[in-house]
């Protein structure tokens, strides 16, 4: 895959260099708080750590079309597919089961949702987490985690499209659970192997230890027809192993791949088992251990817990990626995972190599067959009042203290209420996207002069890179966008603070 630097990814030694600059020039720290030594500007910012140009590395101009950005949706435990012109998308929501629907993986995140099934029924209406999308013959097939609101009471239950659309309608299909044994279970997903169909599944021991593999065969897409068996599996943590999803190589090899350690901490990785061609999936012994995990957390570029994964094909089939929530924080927590996309290859032993997890805001070539046109990202720093340029008004900070947590290493920040950052663009849509922190306010934005609206800023524990707004769909043109610091704050935050990072841009 190729990966168009354009973010902090410089190397070791540029990172090095900038962190010297960093400590020669007193860099501010990044949203939050304006530090009492930093004189506020009037523009322009009045300490700059990072230069106002693109790394040495990255492209000169603009970012050429057929290019994207992570994250492509705001949720966790994604599944994602491609079918005949479209991406879909559905993530861990809560309360109900959402698809998402976009013809390029760039438009996803600013795709709408559409609510395919909310349940009535008490028993499995709350707690609904982990959908995974199965095309059997001319129906689609979602599978899903749901509860009563306690979490012992988890089961899977599967919906059954009426068509041959994924968006649906859905219907109820049925419960599944193995003959005899009716336990805690979540992230079930179905695989085909020899002509046959298994579900794979995380799941409760008879001795009462959970979130351990196990698989069950199935006599069509709602039916687990026979006894589970339980596959044993390695991983970092010792309390962990679910969301398994399954990946072929060329030669018929089975790996199924897993993520193992609790998914609020920064270590949940992705591991793998894997099957010979002809061998019995429900014999444990068949299966190997592939050693280490095969996708991990990065510190250097700010990416933490990636796993509870998914694979799929490009549009014309040549290519494979894989669809996986992580974080941009190292606290332990459950909130702002977000679903981000890369291509994988394979090794020359035919093992899937996954790679690192690319950055947020790292440019990635969009997956072979997509129309695009991708998108166009502005960074805080690309001042002036021509297309594709930020302007400030009032008292604004920049510096790299926010360091992994942001496009580029920077971002300008501002508690002055009435002080304001405008975007200049040409296209058809604009996202917004920067730090959420326990010291940010309420921002008040507006497109073309507009009607403001209200967006909270405030996040704990302080994570970058994050969805604030998307604008409503604009007619082709020129387009300005407007934030404007107004000094309100909800009870939680310990500040009016604003920050600004990047714009996405639609064509």
């Amino acid at each position: 895959m190729r990966l168009v630097r354009l973010d902090r990814r410089t190397g070791h030694l540029a990172r090095s260099l900038t962190a010297l600059l960093v400590l020669v020039l007193g860099a501010g720290i990044g949203a939050g708080a304006i530090p009492a030594h930093t004189t506020p500007a009037t523009t322009a910012p009045a300490t700059t750590a990072v230069s106002n140009q693109a790394p040495t590395d990255a492209p000169a101009g603009p970012v050429a079309a057929g290019r994207f950005r992570n994250p492509v949706n705001t949720g966790a435990d994604p599944t994602l597919v491609h079918h005949q012109g479209n991406y879909y998308v559905a993530t861990t929501q809560g309360d109900a089961l959402r698809i998402w629907k976009s013809p390029s993986i760039a438009t996803l995140l600013t795709a709408d949702a559409k609510e395919v099934w909310r349940d009535s029924d008490p028993s499995r209406n709350q707690q609904v987490w982990a959908p995974t999308l199965f095309r059997s013959g001319d129906r689609w097939y979602l599978y899903y985690t749901a509860s009563n609101g306690q979490d012992s009471a988890h089961r899977m239950y599967v919906l059954e499209s009426a068509g041959t659309d994924p968006m649906g309608p859905y219907h109820f299909k049925a419960k599944l659970a193995a003959p005899g044994s009716d336990r805690w279970a979540i992230d079930g997903e179905p695989f085909q192997f020899g002509g046959r169909l298994y579900f794979a599944w995380s799941g409760e021991r008879d001795d009462g230890v959970r979130n351990q593999l196990f698989l069950a065969p199935m006599s069509n897409p709602w039916t687990l027809s026979g006894a589970r068996v339980h596959l044993p599996a390695a991983g970092n943590c010792p309390e962990v192993r679910e969301g398994p999803t399954p990946l072929t190589n060329s030669a018929g090899r089975l790996f199924l791949t897993y993520s193992a350690c609790d998914t609020g901490k920064p270590d949940y990785a992705v591991w793998a088992k894997s099957l010979a061609p002809g061998a019995n999936p429900l014999d444990p012994g068949s299966w190997r251990q592939e050693p280490g995990p095969l996708l991990s957390r990065d510190d250097a570029d700010g990416v933490y817990g990636p796993g509870h994964h998914f694979f799929f094909k490009s549009p014309d089939g040549t290519e494979d990626w894989i669809a996986y929530h992580a974080k941009s924080t190292s606290t332990v927590t459950y909130n702002w995972r977000t679903t981000r996309v890369q291509k994988i290859g394979w090794t020359s032993a035919g093992t899937p190599a996954l790679g690192s997890p690319v950055s947020l805001g790292y440019t990635i070539d969009l997956p072979s067959g997509d129309p695009g046109p991708g998108t166009r990202a502005i960074n805080d720093t690309d001042l002036g009042t021509g297309d594709f340029q930020i302007s400030y008004s009032g008292a604004w900070s920049s510096g790299s203290g926010c360091a992994v947590q942001c496009f580029w290493g920077n971002d300008h920040w501002s508690g002055t209420t009435n002080a304001t950052a405008t975007f200049r663009f040409t296209g058809t849509r604009v996202a917004l996207l920067s730090v959420k922190d326990t010291g940010n306010g309420i921002a008040a934005i507006s497109v073309d002069g507009g009607p403001e609206q209200r967006v909270d800023f405030y996040g704990t524990p302080r994570v970058g890179e994050q969805l604030q707004y998307v604008s409503p769909a604009l007619a082709p043109g020129s387009h300005t966008l407007t934030i404007r610091v107004t000094g309100e704050r909800n009870p939680a935050s310990s500040g009016p603070v604003i920050s600004v990072d990047r714009a996405e841009i639609y064509p």
